[in-house]
């Protein structure tokens, strides 16, 4: 179980929001849904590790999440809004990155997204909607407990949120737990909201 209590966040001076307490349990899902800057992005860094509350604590499994980042780091797959892509690199060689970091394999990923076709492409040739889902296809390499999704379905078509459905339901049936910021309806039945 993750486990948020009283975090709070200060961005550029500007207290992002405080006093924010949520858990998410084992196949269970979030969506954290507010305006523009609201805070949800900054929320899901918070919770990779990559910006430090201002206060609160994060528990995975009653221990304090944050005291090991690299085991907090394994544990997590974060897609934000960028894609961290290497364009020079073709799709195939680009998850192959991740692949040797998490283990897992490439092809499967890739036809996970529907991208088995444009494996061999380079990602600069791809367009806005493959890039995304190459970024999603990391999703699909190796198994680990929490997803953190950041407007994930952004220039996406409908087959393609589709094919996420799969992976969103494959990964909580599983016992993964997600948290999804987002502006559109996402394929997570039964997901919890959180707004900010």
């Amino acid at each position: 179980m993750l486990q948020a209590q009283d975090l709070a966040c200060l961005r550029s001076e500007r207290l992002v929001f405080a006093e924010l307490s949520f858990s998410v349990g084992a196949g269970e899902a979030v969506l954290l849904v507010g305006a523009n800057g609201a805070g949800k992005s900054t929320l899901l860094r918070v919770l990779a590790g990559l910006l430090p509350p201002l206060e609160g604590t994060l528990l995975w499994n009653g221990a304090e999440a944050l005291a090991d980042r690299a085991a907090h780091a394994r544990r997590l797959r974060y897609i934000g809004h960028g894609d961290a892509l290497k364009p020079a690199l073709t799709a195939a060689e680009n998850l192959d990155f991740y692949a040797r970091l998490w283990g897992g394999a490439v092809a499967p990923a890739l036809a996970a997204l529907g991208l088995a076709e444009l494996a061999e492409l380079p990602a600069r040739v791809l367009s806005s909607g493959q890039k995304r889902r190459l970024a999603l296809a990391r999703l699909a390499l190796a198994p680990c407990p929490i997803w953190l999704l950041d407007e994930p379905t952004v220039g996406l078509d409908a087959a393609s949120v589709d094919r996420l459905g799969v992976l969103l339901a494959q990964h909580r049936a599983a016992g993964g737990l997600v948290l999804a910021a987002t502006h559109l309806p996402l394929p997570l039945p039964g997901a919890r909201e959180l707004r900010l």
